[in-house]
C-alpha cells in the first residue's frame, strides 16, 4: 500500500469538491471533504475494476448511498480515469449538461452503478447486486474455473441509516448470509439540523448485529486500518459487514468542520482559501501529481487484472459450452418468447391467475428471470415451479426470492439485481401496498430498468378486505410516472400477452394490474387483437362501421362494459384498452381506427377519473372517487352504484336519440 500517494488522492478530492461546489454555488462538501481517505483507498486500493472497460461484469459494485456527496464519487472517477467524466465536467458541476450531476445518475457515467440521492435507497439496491453476483455464481462457476467473483462495496451515512428502507434491505442481507457485500459507515453524527442527538440515538452496531451482519469499528484517517477491517470483512462468507469509522464531516475547513453547515452548502470563498492553506493546496482544481502519476500505474495493473480474468472467462467457455451459450443470453438483453399458455372463450380466471400461467411459461424459456412477492406468493400467484428453486443462503442457485414484508427493499433489490446485469427481475405485492414501494419504482422507471412489478387485487372488487385494500386512485398515480407502462389486461389471454409484452421492455418498468376475482375469455372481434393490443387499446366489439357510442373500459371492467352494452338499444363499440398511457402516444390515425372522430366516448375504470378526461367529458366517465367499502365485492360494487345496470343506463342516456 502506497500510503504517500493515497493521501495525495484524499488531497485532489477535496481540493476537486470544494472547488466545483463552490463554483456551483450548490452541493454538499461534507462527505467528499470528511470521506475523502476513505474514497482514496477505495479507489486507490481496494476495487477491483477496469476503468478502460467499465461493463467489466466480473468488476467490484460500489455504491454511493450518501448520493448527495457526489462530488466524492465524481472527483474519483475522474482521478481513476473513467472516461466520460472530464475535469470540464467537474468544473460545470450542477450546471445543464455536466456529466457530474447534482446526484450520481446511473447512465451519466460508467462507474455510476446506480442512482442515488434519496437516502436508503443506495444501500438496499446493493443488497439485489450482492444477491446477482451470488446467483450468477452458482449457475456459472465450476468446480475448476471461477469467473462470478466479486465485492459489492457500499458508502453510507447517518441519514441512509435512519431511512427505514435501509432496515428492511438490510434485515434481509443479514437472513441471506450476504458475506460479499460490505458496507462502510461515514459516522460523522452530523445531519442538516444538527448533531444526530436531536433524532437518533439508536445504537446501530448492535441494531446490525441483531440483523446478522459483522460489525466493525475503526477510524475514517487511518489506512492501514480501512485495509486490516475490510481484509476482516472479507474473511467473514456468512455476515454482511457494518464498518463503522468515525469521521469529521468537512475534514480540513479550519472554521466549518464537524458543523451542520458544512452538510449542505459551499464553503463559502474564504472558507475555501482558509483549507487551502490549511491544507498545502496551491491552486484551483487541484490534482496532486503524486496522485495522477499513482493511477496511471493503476490503470496498467487493472487492465492486466481485467486480462487475468479474461482469459479464464475465454478457458471456461471453452470447457463449458452450454454454459457459455447461457451466459450470452442471460447478457444479451433480449428475451425468449416461450410458449404462452392458451385460453378459450369462456374459460373463467381471475388475471393473477392467468399471469402465474404466462409466468411459469416464461420463466420455463427465460432462466435468468428472477423474483418474488412481498410475503403474497401465493395471493399474488407469483410462484415458479419447484425446480426453479428458493432461493436462500444454503441454494444460491434458487430463483424465487421470499421478501418477507418488506416492499420498499423489495423493489430496491430488484432494482439492483437487474442494474448488475445478467437478470431480470420481477417483484409483486397488491396494489394498495405499492404506496410503499413507490420511490423505487420511481427510480426503476429513471434508471430505465426492466423490472417487472405485479400488482394483484386491483379494484374494489378485492371485496371484503375493505377501503384500505381496495386500490382507488392508484392506477392514475402509475400512468403520471414517466417511462413507466402501466398494463391493465381485461381477462386470460391479455394477461399472457400483458406478460409477454413486458418481459420483451427492455428500457424500462412496467405494471401488470391483475384482479383478484375470476374473469371470463370474451370473445374479440379484432382477428389481429394480438398485435393491435400494443397500440395500447384495439376494438374487442365493433358495434358497426359507424358506432354511435364508443366505451372504453380496462381490466375487470371490461367484463362489465360488455354486460353493460348487451342492455343498450344502439350500435355500441367496446374497447379494451390495456394502456392508456400507450395509446395516448399513438398517431391520431391509429387512435382513430379504434376511436372514430365525432363518436361520443364513455369511458368505465373502477378508480378515480383523473385522466380520462381527454376520451371523454366528465360526465361521461363512469368510475369511483371515493374510498370504497368492507363486504362482499357484488355488494361493495352495488352500494357504490357501479354497475352494468348503472352504466346502461349511463349509456342510454348517451345515445343520439336519448
Amino acid at each position: 500500500m502506497n500510503i504517500n500517494a493515497l493521501e495525495k488522492i484524499a488531497l485532489s478530492v477535496r481540493a476537486l469538491s470544494m472547488d466545483a461546489i463552490q463554483k456551483a454555488t450548490s452541493g454538499h462538501p461534507g462527505l467528499p471533504l470528511g470521506a475523502a481517505e476513505l474514497g482514496a483507498f477505495l479507489y486507490g486500493d481496494l476495487l477491483r475494476q477496469d476503468p478502460q472497460d467499465p461493463s467489466w461484469p466480473d468488476r467490484d459494485r460500489f455504491v454511493l448511498s450518501a448520493g448527495h456527496g457526489s462530488m466524492f464519487l465524481y472527483s474519483l472517477l475522474y482521478l481513476a480515469g473513467y472516461q466520460d467524466i472530464t475535469l470540464e465536467d467537474i468544473k460545470g458541476f450542477r450546471q445543464l449538461g455536466s456529466h457530474a450531476a447534482g446526484h450520481p445518475e446511473y447512465g451519466l457515467v460508467q462507474g455510476i452503478e446506480t442512482t442515488t440521492g434519496p437516502l436508503g435507497q443506495g444501500i438496499a439496491t446493493a443488497v439485489g447486486m450482492a444477491v446477482a453476483e451470488t446467483m450468477l455464481a452458482a449457475r456459472f462457476n465450476t468446480k475448476t474455473r471461477t469467473i462470478v467473483d466479486h465485492y459489492t462495496y457500499v458508502l453510507v451515512g447517518d441519514g441512509c441509516l435512519q431511512e427505514g428502507v435501509s432496515a428492511e434491505a438490510s434485515s434481509l442481507a443479514g437472513h441471506l448470509k450476504l458475506g460479499k457485500l460490505i458496507v462502510f459507515y461515514d459516522s460523522n453524527r452530523i445531519t442538516i439540523d444538527g448533531s444526530t442527538d436531536l433524532a437518533f440515538t439508536e445504537a446501530v452496531a448492535q441494531r446490525y448485529e441483531a440483523y446478522g451482519w459483522q460489525v466493525l469499528k475503526g477510524s475514517m484517517y487511518d489506512f492501514e486500518a480501512l485495509a486490516r477491517l475490510t481484509a476482516e470483512a472479507k474473511a467473514e462468507t456468512t455476515k454482511p459487514s457494518l464498518i463503522i469509522l468515525n469521521s469529521v464531516i468537512g475534514k480540513g475547513a479550519p472554521h466549518k468542520e464537524n458543523t451542520p453547515d458544512v452538510h449542505g452548502a459551499p464553503l463559502g470563498a474564504e472558507e475555501v482559501a482558509a483549507t487551502k492553506a490549511a491544507l498545502g493546496i496551491p491552486e484551483d482544481f487541484y490534482v496532486a501529481p503524486e496522485a495522477a502519476a499513482y493511477f496511471t500505474v493503476k490503470q496498467a495493473e487493472w487492465k492486466e487484472l481485467h486480462a487475468a480474468w479474461q482469459e479464464e472467462f475465454n478457458a471456461w467457455s471453452q470447457e463449458n459450452p452450454d454454459k457459455r451459450s447461457e451466459w450470452n443470453r442471460f447478457y444479451a438483453g433480449t428475451a425468449a418468447p416461450g410458449v404462452l399458455p392458451r385460453f378459450a372463450p369462456g374459460d373463467s380466471l381471475a388475471t393473477r391467475s392467468a399471469g402465474n400461467k404466462a409466468l411459469v411459461a416464461l420463466a420455463a424459456a427465460n432462466t435468468n428471470l428472477v423474483g418474488g412477492s412481498a410475503d403474497l406468493k401465493g395471493p399474488n400467484a407469483v410462484g415458479l415451479p419447484d425446480a426453479a428453486g428458493v432461493y436462500s443462503p444454503t441454494n444460491r442457485g434458487g430463483r424465487y426470492i421470499h421478501f418477507g414484508i418488506r416492499e420498499f427493499a423489495m423493489a430496491a433489490i430488484a432494482n439492483g439485481i437487474s442494474l448488475h446485469g445478467g437478470l431480470r427481475a420481477f417483484c409483486a405485492t397488491f396494489m394498495v401496498f405499492s404506496d410503499y414501494l413507490r420511490p423505487a419504482l420511481r427510480l426503476s422507471a429513471l434508471m430505465k430498468q426492466p423490472i417487472i412489478y405485479v400488482f394483484t387485487h386491483d379494484s374494489i372488487f378485492v371485496g371484503e378486505d375493505g377501503p384500505t385494500h381496495q386500490p382507488i386512485e392508484h392506477l392514475a398515480s402509475f400512468r403520471i410516472i414517466p417511462g413507466l407502462l402501466t398494463l391493465r389486461p381485461a381477462d386470460a389471454e391479455e394477461t399472457a400477452e400483458a406478460w409477454a409484452w413486458a418481459l420483451e421492455r427492455q428500457d424500462g418498468p412496467t405494471i401488470l394490474a391483475l384482479s383478484r376475482q375470476n374473469l371470463k375469455v370474451f370473445p374479440k372481434e379484432d382477428p389481429d387483437w394480438k398485435n393491435t393490443l400494443r397500440t395500447g387499446a384495439y376494438v374487442v366489439r365493433k358495434g358497426a362501421e359507424s358506432p354511435d357510442l364508443v366505451l372504453i373500459a380496462t381490466g375487470s371492467e371490461l367484463t362489465l362494459a360488455l354486460e353493460a352494452a348487451d342492455q343498450v338499444p344502439g350500435k355500441v363499440r367496446v374497447v379494451s384498452m390495456i394502456s392508456r398511457e400507450r395509446f395516448e402516444a399513438q398517431p391520431k390515425a391509429v387512435q382513430e381506427t379504434i376511436l372514430p372522430a365525432g363518436v361520443r366516448v364513455i369511458c368505465c375504470e373502477a378508480g378515480v377519473k383523473t385522466g380520462w378526461e381527454r376520451w371523454a367529458k366528465p360526465e361521461d366517465i363512469f368510475s369511483i372517487d371515493r374510498f370504497g367499502e368492507s363486504g362482499p365485492a357484488n355488494q361493495v360494487a352495488q352500494s357504490l352504484g357501479f354497475t352494468a345496470h348503472a352504466l346502461a343506463a349511463l349509456m342510454k342516456a348517451k345515445l343520439p336519440s336519448g
